[in-house]
């Protein structure tokens, strides 16, 4: 376990009851290194929900986080009018929700959150909240990272997202 388990679990503890909507992007979708991650962390008991697979609009990624973990840029989100981000909308718990903020990185102040418009495959639209570069540590300096190219195409693969989609990733 790391130094965040202790803050993660305490907010945990004082969360509400209801829900949010989560729209994944990123390298959460690989279910095998989530598991790994979840387990290094100590939560195990923590199941990421069945989602729903939907396109976040007038966005894109944009490789503006340089990170030694991964050996290079990972993504983050940038307005984009006219252009989209597939991902997954997960229902997660109040609760649960401080599991997430630290996997994607708001816990250390790598990320920010940030709310996004969804269209799901259903055809419902959503409003969900997203993870992106925290604007104070943007930087397009060194090469995008890839292995977290990588484990995007994975992840989206694990999702089902559209092979189109898979096919663009692998472009960065």
């Amino acid at each position: 376990m790391d130094a965040h388990y202790d803050l993660v679990m305490k907010a945990r503890d004082s969360a509400g009851q209801g829900t949010r909507k989560y729209f994944a992007y990123s390298t959460i979708l690989d279910r095998d290194a989530f598991v790994e991650w979840r387990s290094q962390h100590g939560y195990d008991f923590f199941e990421l929900p069945k989602g729903e697979l939907g396109e976040a609009r007038d966005l894109s990624l944009v490789y503006d986080f340089p990170s030694r973990w991964w050996g290079g840029r990972v993504a983050g989100l940038a307005d984009a009018p006219g252009t989209r981000v597939c991902g997954v909308v997960f229902d997660i718990a109040e609760k649960d929700w401080p599991i997430i903020q630290h996997k994607e990185g708001a816990v250390t102040g790598m990320c920010v959150e940030r709310p996004v418009t969804v269209t799901l495959s259903s055809g419902a639209i959503v409003e969900a909240t997203a993870f992106t570069t925290n604007p104070t540590r943007k930087s397009l300096d060194g090469p995008v990272s890839p292995r977290f190219v990588d484990a995007l195409v994975r992840g989206a693969r694990s999702a089902g997202l559209s092979e189109a989609w898979v096919h663009s990733l692998k472009g960065a």
